[in-house]
């Protein structure tokens, strides 16, 4: 979902809007600067047992790396269906929400949002009992897709398009221990690894104009308890979840405490066995043996070294981010628990270059921070354009677009025409060149009103793009397999 950003530094209501930047800067955590008093660990931790200066400093650093998506998974979801006044709030838990409008530079929850298509959000309480969705019958030519995203931040699931067709059906989601039978009329079961998962949906907006079709569709998405579902008296409630508040600040003071917290709806998968023992040690999880909270500044301080540490990795990883191809990075890199196989490092990069992305095969995102040449894209300095080339603009089953950013905050940028990407069904109302290419002009200030129906406004200063392929083709030309196939985005060309 990629998704809004310079959030940082605005509030909405009193509460500080956290992004994913935010929190990816969290790694100079108060756990070096906050003002802590000296505690003794619980009587189960002795000295001998306490991880040493350099083995808490790796636990840290691993942990950063494997809680990081799960935390900044927990500060969204409190954005949206916990914290009513954080100005981001959604809708309260199993029940959903329809943004019948696409996203705005006012949007700051989320990093890269995607401004193609209206979202709607269902975030899922599955302790107490299943929650069946229903989806109406939507037009072929319509995109829509429901992805299934849990607390680990695995894509488990889809509904929609390209994975169930256009018809209308039921479907049921589960928790990780739903026993349960499968009822009659439920087309398929989704199980979520954790007890709390969010449904995000995108409904494809063909132009301003279809703002009512996208009401008319977006209407027919239901949401139900199963016992509902079934003219069934409920269970008895899950017990009342006390849910700690986050916002950009707290998160860098307690960091673990959150990731802490958020465990306990997370079953341990047998990939994770060794990393939550390691955890356990200090003060992490389920099995541990003292708090978080408890350890004295010294421990601290060598924890907040392994996240800084562990920040540091994702960064690089994030840069170095897919394969290089005229200056884009083509990666694939969101999917389910199989698809990073333990590989937690991945799974941070994911989160970090656009949290709630896709998997490959419902959308591919070509991104960029460099001109054709590896120069840094800056609207402060240079106008730039993209041209594709005869017959070969993004090849899709759906659509595709190119959404600028700010390169500091990975936000949404404010602009003259209200702008914010380009995509494909706005091509007909765009200029071709006379061998039939179109050319994007992309800079900060107006190239003229002749060529002002193919501006991409662009930020005074850095700038982010990101290119989306909705249900790319998987017959060449192709973009798939990643960063393999014989379609290239091609190179953003500096305008001398």
């Amino acid at each position: 979902m990629q998704g809004a950003r310079n959030a940082g530094a605005l509030k909405r209501g009193n509460v500080p809007m956290l992004t994913k930047r935010d929190l990816l800067r969290s790694a100079a955590f108060a756990a070096i600067t906050a003002t802590t008093t000296k505690s003794v660990p619980v009587k189960a931790e002795t000295n001998a047992d306490r991880p040493g200066f350099f083995k808490a400093k790796d636990i840290a650093e691993a942990g950063f790396i494997f809680g990081l998506p799960i935390v900044m998974n927990y500060a969204v979801m409190y954005e949206y269906a916990v914290d009513r006044n954080s100005g981001q709030f959604k809708a309260a838990f199993n029940q959903i929400k329809n943004e019948p409008n696409v996203f705005t530079y006012k949007d700051t929850a989320i990093v890269t949002p995607n401004s193609d298509t209206p979202y709607s959000f269902v975030w899922m309480d599955l302790r107490a009992e299943p929650v069946v969705l229903s989806v109406p019958a939507v037009d072929p030519k319509r995109y829509y897709s429901v992805m299934l995203c849990d607390g680990n931040t695995y894509n488990y699931g889809y509904i929609g398009t390209r994975a169930t067709g256009s018809e209308a059906g039921d479907y049921m989601v589960v928790g990780p221990n739903w026993q349960g039978a499968t009822p009659p009329g439920i087309k398929k079961v989704f199980r979520s690894s954790t007890e709390l998962s969010v449904a995000g949906y995108r409904t494809q907006l063909f132009n301003v104009e279809d703002l009512d079709n996208i009401k008319k569709v977006q209407a027919g998405y239901k949401v139900q308890m199963l016992s509902a579902y079934l003219n069934q008296p409920p269970p008895p409630p899950a017990p009342a979840i006390d849910f700690p508040k986050i916002d950009k600040e707290l998160v860098k003071k307690n960091f673990f405490e959150y990731f802490d917290f958020a465990l306990q709806f997370s079953p341990p998968q047998e990939n994770e066995k060794e990393i939550r023992a390691q955890l356990a040690r200090i003060g992490v999880g389920p099995g541990k043996t003292l708090n978080f909270k408890d350890l004295s500044v010294e421990d601290k301080l060598e924890i907040g070294l392994g996240m800084k540490e562990g920040d540091r990795k994702i960064e690089a990883a994030v840069a170095n981010l897919g394969k290089p191809i005229n200056g884009w990075r083509v990666a694939s890199v969101p999917g389910d628990s199989a698809h990073y196989n333990g590989d937690w490092l991945k799974r941070a990069v994911a989160a970090k270059a656009g949290i709630y992305g896709n998997d490959a095969v419902e959308a591919m995102y070509p991104l960029t921070r460099t001109d054709s040449d590896g120069q840094a894209l800056d609207g402060s300095k240079h106008n730039y354009t993209l041209t594709f080339p005869p017959d070969q603009q993004p090849p899709v089953n759906s659509f595709w677009s190119l959404t600028m950013y700010d390169g500091k905050t990975q936000l949404l940028i404010e602009n003259p025409i209200n702008r914010y990407l380009v995509n494909s069904p706005m091509v007909p109302g765009m200029k071709t060149n006379a061998d039939g290419s179109l050319t994007l002009y992309i800079q900060n200030k107006t190239p003229g009103a002749d060529k002002e129906s193919n501006w991409l406004p662009a930020p005074n200063g850095p700038i982010y793009l990101v290119m989306r392929l909705y249900w790319p083709k998987t017959t060449q030309p192709s973009i798939l397999p990643a960063g393999e196939g014989t379609w290239q985005p091609p190179g953003v060309k500096r305008v001398s």
